[in-house]
C-alpha cells in the first residue's frame, strides 16, 4: 500500500496516466519555477492502456500491473488481471427467490467518474529543519494520517513531523489522501527552505482522485402484491492505477436499505489507466443507489404500484437482517418514506415538463481512533482541542456538545483544532464520522473534567465523594 502511495505521488517505471507527476523543481519563487520546468524535456512512449472499467476486465486487456492476482476467488488465479479483488455478499436463495416472482425486471448501467471539483486545490508548505524535525501545513481531512504517510515514506520518525491543518477550503473525500506533501517535504529537505507546493486546477483534475467510475447489472423480482422475493446487482467499480476498496462498499449498500429474503451482490475492483481513485460524499454508495433505485422504479411501474408504496412494503425494519450481514436495529427508512409521502409537496400539483420522484441511500458511519483535550479555565471558560479536521462546522457541534455536558453557555467554550505534536492519533474526518465520534470522545473528556473536579472538592472539603454536585458548571 505504502509503495502505490510513493508510486502515485512520482511516477517510477512508468506513469500510469495523463496528470501523473514525472519531476518536481523547487525554486526561489514561483516565476523561477516555472521557467524551470519548461526546461525539462520529457519523451512518453505511449504504452497500450484502458480506460473503461468492462474494458479492463476483458482478458486480452493490457495489465497495469503483471503483480496484480485477483483475490476473493475460490481457486487462486494462475494469472494476473487486472481485478485486483471480488467481494461479495448476501444471504438467502437467489434463484429459488427469482423463481417466486411474477415480474423481474433486469437493467445495466454506468456511471463516470467525476471530481469532488473543491474550491481549494491541493496545498502545502513543508518546513525541514536541519536537525531532521519538520513542519507541514496542508489542507487535508486528516493530518494524523498524512503524519503517518509522509513520514513512513520519508524514512522520517514520525514524532519528528508536526502536521498542522489549514482551514479547508473544500473536500468532500477527496482530501483523504496525500498526493504532493511528500514531495513538498523532499522538496524542503534538499534545499533546506522551507517549500510552498499547491496544484493548479488543471494539476487538480488530472491529477488528484475522482469517484470511480462503475459498471452496474442489477436485477431485482416481486410478487404481484408488490413484496420483492430477490434481488441481485453485479458492481464493477474503477480504482485508478492501484488497489481499492469502493466496489466492496457499494456491493455492501447496494440493497441495504431493504429487507429482503433472498439477496446477492458481488463487487469487483478494477484497475484502469486513470488517477487514483479517491472518496466522494459516502463513497461509492451513490452510483450503487442509482443503479438500484432506478431498477427499483422500473419495476414498481411493472406492477402497477405506486413506487413511494413499493419502497415502503419492502423497506428495512429493526430486526431485519442486511444485505451485507448484520441484523439492523432501530432503522428509520420506513418513517421517513411515510413522511414524505404524507408531505405536502407530493401533493403539490406539476407544471408542465415537470416529474416527481423518490429514491432511498444507505450509508453507514464508524467510529475509529479519536482524541480530545478539554480544559476548564480559571474564569470558568473551556478550551476544547479536537484532532478531527473540522469540514463543515463540527467546531460549533463540539463547543455544543461540551456546554451542554458541563451545563454552561455555548460562548464560553472555544473548540479548535489541533496539530499532531498536541494530541493522540485521530482518524481522518470521512465515512461521516466526524462530529460522531469527535462528540463521543467529547462527552467522554467532559464527564471525566467533572468527576476530577468533585473528586478534588470532596478531598478539600473532606466530605464523601456523593455529597458533591456538580450543577450549571
Amino acid at each position: 500500500a505504502m509503495y502505490d502511495i510513493l508510486d502515485n505521488c512520482m511516477a517510477r517505471k512508468k506513469a500510469l496516466y495523463d496528470g501523473h507527476a514525472v519531476a518536481a523543481v523547487a525554486a526561489v519563487d514561483a516565476r523561477t519555477a516555472r521557467q524551470a520546468l519548461k526546461l525539462i524535456e520529457v519523451d512518453y512512449e505511449v504504452l497500450p492502456h484502458v480506460t473503461d472499467v468492462d474494458e479492463a476486465m476483458k482478458h486480452t486487456a493490457p495489465l497495469l500491473n503483471d503483480a496484480i492476482f485477483t483475490e476473493g476467488l475460490e481457486e487462486k488465479p494462475v494469472k494476473p488481471s487486472n481485478v485486483t479483488k471480488r467481494t461479495q455478499f448476501g444471504h438467502g436463495d437467489i434463484h429459488e427467490g427469482f423463481g417466486q416472482a411474477d415480474f423481474v425486471v433486469e437493467r445495466s448501467f454506468k456511471t463516470e467518474q467525476t471530481h469532488q471539483g473543491y474550491i481549494e486545490p491541493h496545498a502545502c508548505v513543508a518546513s525541514v529543519s536541519s536537525d531532521g524535525t519538520a513542519d507541514l501545513w496542508v489542507c487535508t481531512q486528516g493530518h494524523f494520517v498524512y503524519r503517518q504517510h509522509c513520514a513512513q515514506l520519508l524514512g522520517m520518525e514520525a514524532s519528528k513531523l508536526r502536521v498542522t491543518s489549514s482551514e479547508i477550503g473544500g473536500g468532500f473525500g477527496g482530501k483523504t489522501h496525500v498526493w504532493a506533501e511528500p514531495v513538498a517535504l523532499a522538496l524542503s529537505r534538499k534545499a533546506g527552505r522551507p517549500v510552498k507546493l499547491v496544484m493548479t486546477r488543471d494539476e487538480v483534475f488530472r491529477a488528484s482522485g475522482p469517484t470511480s467510475a462503475t459498471s452496474i447489472d442489477v436485477k431485482i423480482g416481486a410478487r404481484k402484491d408488490g413484496t420483492i422475493t430477490a434481488a441481485e446487482a453485479t458492481l464493477r467499480y474503477s480504482c485508478g492505477p492501484y488497489a481499492g476498496m469502493w466496489a466492496e462498499i457499494g456491493a455492501m449498500t447496494a440493497f441495504a436499505c431493504y429487507n429482503l429474503a433472498n439477496v446477492r451482490t458481488v463487487g469487483y475492483e478494477v484497475l484502469v489507466n486513470r488517477p487514483k481513485t479517491a472518496a466522494y460524499r459516502a463513497p461509492s454508495a451513490p452510483m450503487a443507489a442509482f443503479a438500484v433505485e432506478s431498477a427499483v422504479d422500473e419495476l414498481a411501474k411493472e406492477i402497477g404500484m405506486d413506487p413511494v408504496e413499493f419502497r415502503i412494503r419492502n423497506a428495512a425494519q429493526e430486526g431485519t437482517r442486511s444485505s451485507y450481514g448484520p441484523v439492523y436495529g432501530p432503522i428509520g427508512i420506513g418513517p421517513t418514506l411515510e413522511a414524505a409521502k404524507n408531505h405536502p409537496h407530493m401533493k403539490a400539483p406539476l407544471g408542465k415538463n415537470q416529474g416527481r420522484g423518490m429514491a432511498c441511500g444507505f450509508w453507514f458511519n464508524f467510529g475509529g481512533q479519536t482524541c480530545t483535550d478539554l480544559n476548564i479555565g480559571m474564569d470558568g471558560s473551556v478550551s476544547l482541542a479536537v484532532g478531527t479536521v473540522d469540514v463543515g462546522g463540527s467546531r460549533a457541534s463540539l463547543s455544543l456538545v461540551a456546554a451542554e455536558e458541563l451545563g454552561i453557555a455555548y460562548e464560553q467554550v472555544k473548540a479548535v483544532v489541533a496539530d499532531t505534536s498536541s494530541l493522540g492519533y485521530n482518524d481522518m474526518t470521512d465515512g461521516s464520522r466526524g462530529t460522531f465520534s469527535s462528540s463521543m470522545a467529547t462527552i467522554s473528556a467532559a464527564r471525566n473534567a467533572i468527576k476530577i473536579l468533585r473528586e478534588r472538592a470532596a478531598q478539600m472539603w473532606d466530605i464523601p465523594v456523593d455529597d458533591v454536585v456538580w450543577e450549571k458548571g
